[in-house]
């Protein structure tokens, strides 16, 4: 595999009260690779640091330690020229399509600001009818409306659109899904499958659907409290090794499954608000609180565990696979 994009050991910071007296880390000592034409699948639950991550690939954050490397160089050691050229290697997809436009400006205007900054094509309305049709979209239909008189699907589409112009290499999809209906997903997933497979752009898909990042994604990457717990290819979703990834599994829906009553629902947010306080500061591993074979014995409440590669490939953070 060719490596495109790395993370060493990021760490992000955070100031939390009135006057800052009090600093978490949203992201600790993360590292993990996304190689060229493929897609990595970041998962995890709300508040584990994806978005965060995200935003330090697309350079709308500065990490308080650690690097990450694009194409052997650090992104934030980048020049201006440099600079210009990874924003345009790096394209960002986010959750709510409707945000990501100009309400004021039309379709053509969007993409066309976007053709002339990028100075995508010598024939900008070829390439822009050209990026629609590869998104699934017919020109007639979009071209001439205004954001709001497209649906979400349809949006996103054209967010997948204007990425596509200035010929990335690596797309960060930020729950680009999440905000649609489930066969339109299905279509937005398959778009950047072909992607992949097609024009061998590469892709960071966050998301929180376990089903989604096993559909799509070579690699996964589970997050949980800013803490990478397990990573390797696809597979280690068929066969899990952290209680977190276990869990995680186990609480993607079935038709069999029953709705959470009122009381567990009021249960299980004053269980994590109780958790809010102390995950950050704990000194041994993030999941203990909650994790089932978490044991003084095994050092799960004093100690971080380090990364364990139990099998080729397929890492865990987690005390249990500790060799004695």
């Amino acid at each position: 595999m060719v490596e495109l994009l790395r993370l060493e050991n990021v760490t992000k910071e955070y100031s939390r009260g009135l006057f800052g007296g009090t600093r978490f880390r949203a992201v600790e000592d993360v590292s993990f690779k996304v190689d060229k034409g493929k897609i990595l699948a970041l998962i995890g639950e709300s508040g584990s640091g994806k978005t965060t991550i995200a935003r330090i690939i697309l350079r709308i954050l500065r990490p308080t330690s650690g690097r990450v490397i694009f194409e052997g160089k650090d992104i934030f050691a980048f020049d201006a020229e440099e600079s210009a050229a990874y924003y345009r290697n790096v394209q960002g997809i986010f959750q709510d399509p409707y945000s990501s436009f100009n309400p004021l400006k039309t379709v053509d205007d969007i993409l066309e600001l976007t053709c002339k900054k990028y100075t995508c094509s010598e024939y900008p309305e070829n390439a822009i009818k050209q990026v629609l049709e590869r998104v699934g979209l017919d020109p007639q239909s979009v071209l001439g409306k205004f954001p709001h008189q497209l649906s979400g699907g349809q949006l996103q589409r054209v967010s997948i659109a204007r990425a596509l112009l200035v010929k990335p290499r690596l797309l960060v999809a930020d729950e680009p899904v999440s905000m649609l209906d489930a066969s339109t997903r299905v279509d937005i997933l398959n778009i950047l499958y072909d992607l992949k497979t097609g024009e061998n752009i590469s892709t960071l898909l966050i998301t929180h659907d376990v089903s989604q990042a096993y559909y799509v994604g070579d690699e996964i990457v589970v997050l949980y409290r800013g803490h990478v717990m397990e990573r390797g290819d696809a597979t280690i979703l068929e066969k899990p090794l952290h209680p977190y990834t276990t869990n995680l599994l186990a609480s993607v829906p079935t038709l069999s499954s029953r709705w959470a009553t009122e009381e567990k629902i009021r249960a299980a947010r004053l269980r994590l608000e109780a958790e809010e306080e102390t995950v950050y500061t704990t000194t041994g591993c993030k999941y203990a609180s909650r994790c089932p074979y978490a044991s003084e014995k095994l050092g799960c409440f004093t100690r971080k565990p380090p990364e364990i590669e139990v099998e080729p490939g397929h890492f865990v953070r987690c005390w249990l696979y500790e060799r004695r």
